[in-house]
């Protein structure tokens, strides 16, 4: 039984810093506070960005993680358009293609699991540096609590378990809240979907799971650069969300570029075994994908829609930069 396994390393994590303070108080331990001011109820969402070739039409919603928690949005805008469009664009990134069978891949998922943790039984007390590890002490406690199991883990996977504990606390989550609503509209009017994505084959991933699991990842400065994100930059990701939940694409623009955690995607594809799979090159060969399909849906179709991340959208060198380039006319949802 072949699978596609999403890669899913490192969480696509989005933390700005934001010119929009929330309130602040100080804690006992040391660590603003600032209050949970996020949208609730029915909200718009941030509107479409429309590509142009003549008379066909790109429709491109910038997604956002994480979004309030109490937020419904109102994706009236995004049906309309998925009601007329002949093909949508779907994003699914870089996966792993393992050539296993249904049993033999439950008898690998012990492995998998235990790859999280740091080779050799090592802590993460013993693997970060002694200021590194205070931070950590105090934001645990704070976030997630009395979990020793999280002292085994690497720091990538630790940070990652801080930040959804982090978020949770301050009324955001990362849950998908635009595919399901494309999903219902692609079986309502059956619209073509094209995938895009970059295959990884893996023919036997035995021997790639034991390398994992003693190797030794440079992920110290992803490690910290969460830390610092979840120590200052909270609010700043309320801020996002807000705006991007009651559609303020001024507020958008004025927001920084969400952080990309490079050194956490570093920290996989620098990797021995990262760069043996080909991880760098196939973010390059997905992102030449997604242009090529889109260029094909302008040709061929006169309504398309896609979505994309906000942060691989917009910028200098985000996809609508890169269209615009190519002479398509780019018309933004406030224009």
């Amino acid at each position: 039984m072949r699978r596609y396994i999403q890669v899913a390393w490192v969480t696509a994590w989005l933390a700005v810093a934001s010119p929009l303070q929330a309130q602040q108080a100080p804690v006992a331990d040391g660590i603003r506070t600032e209050a949970p001011v996020v949208v609730e109820g029915e909200q718009p969402g941030p509107g479409l960005w429309l590509v142009r070739k003549g008379n066909h039409e790109l429709y491109i919603l910038g997604t956002l993680s994480p979004l309030p928690v109490k937020m419904q949005w109102q994706s009236a805008q995004v049906r309309q358009v998925l009601a007329q469009a002949g093909e949508v664009i779907r994003m699914r990134g870089v996966q792993i293609d393992a050539d296993v069978g249904f049993f033999r891949g439950l008898l690998l998922l012990p492995k998998l699991l235990g790859a999280r943790n740091n080779p050799d039984g090592k802590t993460l007390r013993e693997v970060v540096s002694p200021a590194s590890y205070a931070r950590w002490q105090v934001l645990k406690a704070r976030y997630i609590g009395n979990d020793g199991g999280v002292e085994t883990r690497r720091p990538l996977f630790a940070a990652q378990e801080l930040y959804s504990a982090a978020i949770k606390k301050n009324g955001l989550e990362t849950t998908d809240r635009t595919w399901p609503v494309v999903s219902e509209a692609i079986k309502a009017h059956n619209p073509a979907v094209t995938v895009v994505r970059e295959t990884i084959t893996i023919t036997d991933p035995k021997p790639l799971l034991k390398e994992w699991s003693k190797t030794t990842l440079d992920d110290l400065a992803c490690f910290d650069n969460t830390l610092q994100r979840i120590e200052t930059d909270l609010d700043a990701m309320r801020a996002r969300a807000n705006a991007w939940a009651t559609g303020d694409i001024a507020a958008l623009r004025v927001l920084p570029p969400a952080y990309q955690w490079e050194a956490c995607s570093s920290a996989i594809t620098e990797a021995g075994i990262g760069k043996r799979l080909g991880f760098g090159d196939a973010q390059h060969k997905l992102r030449a994908k997604w242009l090529a399909a889109a260029e094909a849906a302008l040709d061929r179709t006169a309504v398309s829609f896609a979505t994309l991340p906000l942060n691989d959208l917009l910028g200098p060198n985000g996809y609508l930069a890169a269209l615009q380039a190519k002479g398509y006319t780019v018309i933004a949802p406030d224009e």
